[in-house]
């Protein structure tokens, strides 16, 4: 096919000027005759390949999109709910004995009571604050507001002070526990969701399975467990209270709570919240379950959620 394009150009040129030759009598028959010679011998010279019968032919172009969504950076836990136990570890659902108000508009990230007093700490960044509360009232007996860039998490006491986590700020806060001052920051290198201590030390979950033991002096890791029932490892702890030689967690995005031993790490209990909230006294949205506090003198356990208009006092019932 080559040559004949090549045969076919040729010979149109050449036929082209013998024409014109022709039409202006400056040449006869004889010089027709070389020109049609000298074209014969350029077309023979032309080599003859046959290399492009077998080349593969371009591969056909199939448009490739601009922009390719990368994977997600996170990936959510799968939500959990403990599977029927194999073991004899106890169930327990509830009792509802009071109902208290809450303010609907705290998304409440740590709760404690001392003291006959509330102390709660809450979430968003823009609005995250730390409150005293009126246990009966629910009214705000004092408040500070974190600065903007804070998205408040757990709050604990330890002795005159009180310390609060952020999530994603890596920053902690320790406050005089009476006027809210603020003594002093510290850092540390995971996510912050819950806190509490056990008199000796402060523990601290980042939403993962881990459980970490900080020093209350130097604010720095002395230890840490998984937590793990029958199925695996607990992940989406959340906030925490520490109670009688247990560590309490709300699993994050569920209506259980974890009773975890924390020396191993097994949950020796769970606890099932559905049905906690009454929707008769639900006017806005509201977000999940989170936020324990137990008094050990008198063995009051209170609980609630995030933009929860009540906080629950509650005792618990084996199943």
């Amino acid at each position: 096919m080559k040559k004949s394009i090549i045969v076919f150009m040729v010979t149109g040129f050449s036929l082209f000027l013998v024409g014109c030759g022709q039409r202006l009598g400056a040449i006869d028959a004889m010089d027709t005759n070389r020109v049609t010679t000298a074209v014969t011998k350029m077309v023979e010279a032309v080599p003859t390949s046959t290399a492009y019968k077998t080349s593969a032919p371009y591969p056909t172009y199939t448009p490739q999109p601009i922009y390719t969504l990368p994977s997600p950076i996170y990936t959510p836990y799968p939500t959990y709910t403990p599977a029927p136990s194999t073991t004899a570890v106890p169930r327990y659902t509830y009792q509802i004995i009071n109902a208290y108000p809450h303010d609907p508009t705290a998304f409440t990230q740590g709760l404690i009571l001392e003291d006959g007093i509330f102390y709660e700490g809450t979430g968003l960044r823009g609005k995250s604050t730390l409150y005293k509360v009126d246990v009966e009232t629910g009214a705000v007996i004092q408040s500070i507001n974190l600065p903007n860039q804070y998205f408040g998490e757990g709050i604990t006491t330890f002795g005159d002070y009180l310390f609060q986590i952020t999530w994603q700020e890596n920053t902690g806060f320790v406050y005089d526990k009476n006027s809210f001052e603020l003594l002093r920051t510290f850092s540390y290198p995971t996510e912050g969701w819950g806190i509490t201590h056990d008199g000796e030390k402060l523990i601290m979950s980042d939403g993962t399975a881990t459980l970490y033991f900080w020093d209350p002096e130097t604010l720095t890791e002395i230890g840490r467990v998984q937590v793990f029932d029958e199925n695996g490892p607990v992940v989406r702890l959340n906030e925490l209270e520490y109670i009688d030689g247990e560590v309490w967690a709300n699993v994050w995005q569920t209506n259980f709570i974890a009773r975890i031993n924390p020396d191993t790490g097994q949950v020796v209990g769970w606890i099932d919240l559905t049905g906690l909230l009454d929707p008769a006294v639900v006017t806005q949205p509201v977000d999940v379950l989170n936020g324990i506090a137990y008094d050990a003198q008198t063995e009051r356990l209170f609980v609630t959620g995030k933009l929860w208009p009540q906080v629950y006092e509650i005792e618990l019932v084996p199943r």
